[in-house]
């Protein structure tokens, strides 16, 4: 991959943050388009292929949260790097629960944000290639009930107790139940292990 011409989006409303990353890229001799704010991006979000998305936490407008849900989250095709100051880690991994594959902490390395972006477009493409599936190819797959495994599909797309128990049909107490189980058997400490699990570690099979 190092020799292909990837298509990137920056969105972000500092020209600054935004000419920085758009000068990294044209470097490698990607293709960049950078946007201002959230909307902008949306309104031209269905225009051509696109392997990677760098999306700011605040913004005007909307805010890097919602975009990353207008998007759809973890169904999004490109994985979704959101970019944040030092005090906005906690909300940056609030976006990687509702679907963002990682952060990029300002000020920017331009080597690692490089070889980050590769290494999240290799392994989306790994996946995709593998016909990944939720439930089937992350890795502790077969230590789940098919029950269980309905459960982490939820909590993986960010939903709550109650909602994860309303979508199955059961009580937000034996969601509770599930999780704890699930989490155990995949030496989780918390849902951002489990979504890690799901759709990074495992999701080459």
């Amino acid at each position: 991959m190092s020799d292909e011409t990837l298509e990137i989006a920056v969105v972000d409303d500092d020209p600054a943050v935004r000419d920085s990353l758009v000068t990294i890229f044209d470097l490698e001799g990607w293709r960049v388009r950078a946007y201002s704010d959230g909307d902008a991006f949306l309104a031209d979000a269905k225009r051509g292929r696109l392997d990677c998305l760098l999306l700011d936490v605040h913004m005007p407008g909307r805010s890097g949260l919602e975009v990353l849900e207008a998007l759809g989250g973890h169904n999004y095709a490109a994985p979704i790097f959101v970019i944040s100051g030092q005090g906005d880690i906690p909300m940056a991994v609030t976006a990687i629960k509702a679907g963002a594959h990682d952060f990029l902490e300002k000020p920017f390395d331009a080597d690692e944000v490089i070889a980050r972006v590769r290494e999240a477009v290799a392994k989306r493409r790994k996946a995709a290639e593998a016909g990944s599936k939720l439930g089937i190819r992350f890795n502790g797959a077969e230590l789940l009930t098919p029950r269980e495994r309905d459960v982490l599909e939820q909590i993986a797309h960010g939903a709550s107790n109650k909602e994860a128990g309303r979508e199955l049909g059961i009580s937000p107490r034996t969601i509770e139940v599930h999780r704890a189980r699930i989490m155990e058997k995949l030496g989780a400490r918390n849902t951002a292990d489990l979504v890690r699990i799901v759709f990074t570690e495992g999701a080459g099979g």
